[in-house]
């Protein structure tokens, strides 16, 4: 189980519903949903990490479906609606347009059905690993480009190259949502988030979490919307 405690309880029993997962990366979250009982479909741009995410499951005996798409072609990818859309942890960095996106998740979504976003806040974006403010909070239309040394999925992988991304202040993820024609049901902001992000952070008070010593940034965030 790679998802925090707090997932499963504000999306619910999984058990037998068909759950979406948007940018799936290599599907560990996926396979976590899977073994809490739901029909699993993974999503990502990149052809490997869907390869390892369909070696996984197939290594660990867990039904899931991978799909190969670009975000904004899954539409074209991928038939039928789900009881869940599901994305999170460090997604939304990497998409230039947000109204296209919750257009996909809208597509998706069977009526009555929920999305869930758990994401690291937007303010939080805001500072570089020493809590020092670096970046924009409010919206760049041509992104920002840094240097790519380092990654998540290795951290001892040696990089060469470059990153482009995009900051998303809650108002804009908000809008998109409110835009494609979903109803905002709830939204959740944390003290913590799920790696050491920061140089600062010390192990949360919640399994598998980090957070600052004081709590007094909020860190990441959770919207569940409605079609």
């Amino acid at each position: 189980m790679t998802l925090t405690p707090v997932e499963p309880e504000l999306v619910g029993d999984a058990n037998g519903r068909s759950l979406l997962h948007l940018q799936c990366h290599f599907g560990l979250d996926t396979l976590s949903w899977a073994r809490l009982g739901a029909r699993v479909t993974g999503a990502d741009f990149s052809a490997p990490a869907i390869a390892q995410a369909e070696s996984l499951a197939a290594e660990l005996g867990i039904p899931a479906r991978f799909v190969c798409s670009d975000l904004y072609q899954l539409p074209d990818q991928l038939e039928g609606d789900f009881d869940v859309v599901y994305t999170s942890w460090g997604v939304l960095c990497w998409l230039p347009d947000l109204a296209r996106w919750a257009q996909v998740v809208a597509r998706f979504l069977t009526p009555g059905g929920r999305f869930h976003l758990f994401e690291f806040h937007p303010i939080a974006d805001v500072f570089d690993d020493e809590l020092q403010p670096a970046y924009h909070y409010f919206f760049e239309p041509e992104g920002y480009r840094e240097p790519w040394t380092a990654t998540y999925a290795d951290l001892e992988a040696e990089i060469a190259g470059e990153s482009w991304q995009w900051a998303h202040p809650v108002s804009e993820i908000v809008g998109a949502l409110i835009g494609a024609g979903l109803r905002i049901e709830r939204l959740d902001e944390f003290p913590w988030i799920r790696w050491p992000r920061f140089q600062a952070l010390v192990p949360g008070r919640l399994a598998g979490t980090w957070e600052l010593p004081s709590g007094h940034l909020p860190l990441s965030l959770h919207i569940e919307a409605s079609r």
